[in-house]
């Protein structure tokens, strides 16, 4: 399946009869408040899973939405169960992919609660440009990046003000470039550092 770019993949409240995974493209993980304001949970790259919490638990509570364009592999819930029955290593990769979620969700929670706005969005540049090089969109040092500002803000927690003049400080240190929806980070090692972020080594992904 095919979904443009800016339109829903599944919607809060919602309860879809699918799951999916995401082949292609990017696309972001929020809820909304009752008074609009917004949480973004997580950016969401080739490999990872769309709709598996509304496929087990009946109901989803929050909204994905593509950034860019994408292509999904869709799954009907009805079979999810006898796809594992038959094909037990489907389970591995979905216990996989779950576990992986709750570390990047464990470790956004600390960014949030306890990281400053700089050390915040270093860790946010240092995680994702690693995540990208790890599903294989960074090519020659770049990475498309269809996120804006504000996305980055909802999901650390900060206002757009102050999100955009730290972001700054990181441009005007030679640490970030990011422009027209691509994203370089020359000294990556450097970006860590202030992110406390701790990088591990690059294994494969698995894909459902």
């Amino acid at each position: 399946m095919q979904v443009r770019a800016g339109h829903p993949i599944v919607t809060e409240g919602s309860a879809p009869q699918r799951f999916y995974t995401l082949l292609e493209g990017q696309a972001i993980r929020y809820r909304i408040l009752e008074d609009g304001r917004r949480q973004v949970l997580n950016f969401l790259f080739p490999g990872d899973l769309i709709g598996l919490q509304s496929a087990l638990l009946d109901e989803t509570t929050h909204t994905t939405e593509a950034l860019s364009a994408v292509r999904l592999c869709v799954f009907e819930r009805s079979q999810l169960w006898s796809l594992f029955a038959k094909v037990p290593r489907r389970a591995m990769m979905l216990t996989w992919q779950v576990a992986r979620e709750e570390h990047f969700l464990g470790d956004a929670l600390v960014t949030v609660g306890q990281r400053s706005a700089q050390e915040a969005l270093a860790w946010a540049f240092v995680t994702l440009f690693d995540r990208g090089v790890q599903t294989g969109l960074v090519q020659n040092g770049k990475m498309p990046f269809p996120v804006r500002q504000q996305d980055l803000a909802d999901a650390l927690g900060l206002s757009l003000v102050h999100t955009n003049k730290t972001l700054a400080k990181l441009r005007a240190q030679g640490l970030v470039k990011w422009s027209r929806g691509t994203l370089a980070l020359p000294d990556i090692e450097a970006l860590a550092e202030i992110g406390l972020v701790e990088r591990e080594q690059m294994r494969p992904r698995f894909f459902l």
